[in-house]
């Protein structure tokens, strides 16, 4: 070894200065290794968790086979249609004594009880003071509301061209008490399943005639998305029938030169209709189950096309946690003889009025059933 490679080699080295600046580097090293472990971990455990939740959900049962369904962009609430909060104006009416009072009270029943029990929905007065009432579980009756006489009409029971009618509806007389017109809204779902109906958009809804003197039963119309609500004119040539799934309001000739055949008298509709009753104007009350917001947000329209997301959410969830999520939004329209709308009342945080199934004009007041509130609602017209 020479000198100078001794020298080299002897050479102290510089001693390592610690900054601030430093340290903060040697810090920032540190939290970036922290940080990816944290997201790798957190990565790795969400993938751990997700494919197994996965793989339950895809083994879970759905009930519903959801349809796709096209609809068209709701009409704007504006002019005829814009909110207001007339309905606020109600009255309460048989506070907690019903339940669902759609057209008549329904007492002492739960949903498991319904098949056995019964539930009247459709009420119709005869021309010689009868009550025919349509029972979704049990068929059509007649009632005398002076002696308590009951005429069973109609069994549900039967089938009707070789379909049972699992979810009899509402109903409409004629004048002379002969010809009864009435909706089977489903023959696979029950009317305590309604909010599954809608959902699948099961397309097995029928109008049917039953003839009070031959006792024959017809089909008139069939292929319908829940059919609800129906009226007869005034002139007793066509039935109107709500078509609720696919919002709008359906028209069959009964007589006339266009006996038989059918077309639309309003689609496109700002809700889901329910009942139609006549209105003293000559025209027509809707009650609106749920409102189509536009501008907003329509969690149906929405769903509509989506079908695997309705198929997820009732994987997860039962009919009765979903329905808490329905707005409570109301909304009547009364429609002119024509079709068009006349005006609208809303009551749109369903404060007064919710969940309207019927409205029945009386004497300047319109009367509101709903097929979830434990109450009637009394209105009157004098103030709006």
């Amino acid at each position: 070894m020479n000198e100078a490679e001794g020298l080299r080699q002897r050479r102290p080295r510089r001693p390592q200065v610690i900054t601030e600046d430093s340290q903060a580097q040697e810090a920032k090293q540190g939290s970036t290794y922290s940080s990816r472990v944290f997201q790798m971990t957190f990565v790795m455990l969400a993938v751990s968790l997700t494919i197994p939740l996965l793989g339950a959900v895809t083994l879970l049962n759905c009930p519903i086979d959801p349809q796709p369904l096209s609809f068209k962009e709701p009409p704007f609430l504006l002019g005829v249609l814009r909110s207001n909060v007339k309905l606020q104006q109600a009255e309460k009416l048989f506070e907690n004594q019903l339940i669902g009072p759609e057209s008549i009270a329904n007492i002492g029943e739960t949903r498991e009880d319904e098949p056995a029990c019964g539930r009247p929905l459709g009420i119709r007065v005869g021309p010689n003071g009868t009550l025919f009432v349509a029972d979704a579980y049990q068929g059509i009756f007649e009632v005398d509301p002076n002696t308590g006489r009951v005429k069973h009409l109609l069994s549900s029971k039967i089938p009707i061209e070789g379909k049972k009618m699992s979810f009899v509806n509402d109903l409409t007389i004629t004048k002379d008490g002969r010809k009864i017109y009435f909706t089977d809204s489903s023959s696979k779902w029950q009317r305590r399943d309604y909010l599954l109906l809608v959902m699948e958009g099961t397309d097995d809804g029928r109008l049917l005639e039953y003839d009070t003197v031959t006792r024959e039963v017809k089909v008139l119309m069939e292929g319908l998305r829940f059919p609800n609500g129906v009226q007869l004119s005034p002139a007793e040539d066509f039935v109107l029938v709500a078509e609720t799934t696919m919002a709008r309001i359906r028209r069959f000739y009964v007589s006339g030169l266009m006996k038989g055949g059918a077309d639309m008298f309003v689609e496109n509709m700002p809700g889901f209709p329910d009942n139609i009753r006549p209105s003293s104007s000559g025209g027509y009350w809707v009650a609106m189950s749920t409102v189509r917001h536009n501008p907003g947000f329509s969690m149906m329209d929405f769903l509509s096309e989506k079908p695997w997301i309705k198929r997820l959410i009732f994987k997860l969830l039962s009919p009765e946690t979903v329905s808490k999520f329905v707005p409570r939004y109301s909304l009547v329209l009364e429609l002119g003889d024509n079709g068009a709308y006349q005006r609208s009342l809303h009551d749109p945080n369903g404060l007064v009025a919710a969940y309207i199934s019927e409205v029945h004009e009386q004497d300047g007041h319109l009367y509101l059933g709903s097929f979830r509130s434990p109450f009637l609602c009394k209105l009157n017209l004098d103030l709006l």
